[in-house]
């Protein structure tokens, strides 16, 4: 019989141990692999960690045959950020259009997979249990910041630009970067675009986004702490068509 490849799990972290796990798999990913650091960061005992880390939910998926963490992504709710004082990207970005809506809104951070499992269905299983979690909670609008590795602007000029040209929110949802820390996305003209290329360049996670009907707000935030370059992705349950809901729930009934 074929080897059908690792099964997995996923819930929201419970105890101490599965949110130290989450937090060790951050720092192998945003702080060894990727260069990150942060005020609260323990690399004496490897946990990437800040003080928001108290009220998010950690969605953590595990390789069921060894009990590994292997993924986590990091939620919050709007009545969680008022517990909390703010949204974790609120540093980063203006999100008075999205608070001021009157909907429900869930913040998404932190994703990242063990590089043994990356490409493969792990990832599949944290969005369908991310999915089964919107509808729980009637989550209106996602949001979240992604990222770009590096901090040289000039670099990802394609990139940014065309999510710039092409996946612009609209007004209703258009969160801007804070004004002491924007940096416009719009570097290249839109005849000078080389799509391919840029499309190339475009992280796999904000890719997933822009498939589902994601949109981006307006500037970006450089992030040296993190040694990356955040935009802000956007997605309104409302907007998605039937093809993206199905995607987005992995086929089965919202």
């Amino acid at each position: 019989m074929p080897d059908s490849g690792p099964a997995f799990s996923v819930k929201i972290a419970e105890t101490e141990a599965e949110l130290r796990a989450a937090q060790a798999l951050r720092y192998d990913v945003f702080v060894r692999e990727l260069g990150g650091s942060g005020e609260m960061v323990d690399h004496d005992a490897g946990l990437e960690r800040d003080r928001f880390d108290p009220f998010f939910d950690h969605m953590i998926v595990s390789d069921t045959a060894t009990g590994q963490v292997i993924g986590v992504y990091r939620l919050l709710r709007d009545d969680q950020a008022r517990a909390a004082g703010q949204f974790y990207s609120e540093d980063e970005y203006d999100l008075s259009v999205l608070k001021s809506s009157g909907r429900r809104l869930l913040e998404l951070g932190r994703s990242c997979l063990h590089p043994d499992y990356r490409g493969g269905m792990a990832m599949f299983h944290l969005w369908s249990a991310l999915a089964g979690y919107v509808e729980r909670h009637r989550i209106e609008i996602l949001f979240g910041v992604a990222s770009f590795h590096g901090t040289d602007v000039a670099a990802l000029a394609q990139p940014l630009s065309m999510l710039h040209h092409n996946h612009l929110a609209p007004p209703d949802l258009r969160v801007r970067a804070q004004a002491a820390h924007f940096q416009t996305m719009n570097l290249v003209s839109e005849d000078r675009l080389d799509r391919r290329r840029a499309m190339l360049e475009v992280p796999a996670l904000i890719k997933a986004y822009l498939r589902l009907g994601g949109f981006v707000g307006e500037g970006a935030f450089v992030d040296h702490a993190f040694n990356t370059t955040d935009v802000c992705l956007i997605l309104d349950t409302a907007r998605m068509n039937e093809r993206q809901r199905r995607i987005y729930t992995g086929g089965r009934a919202a």
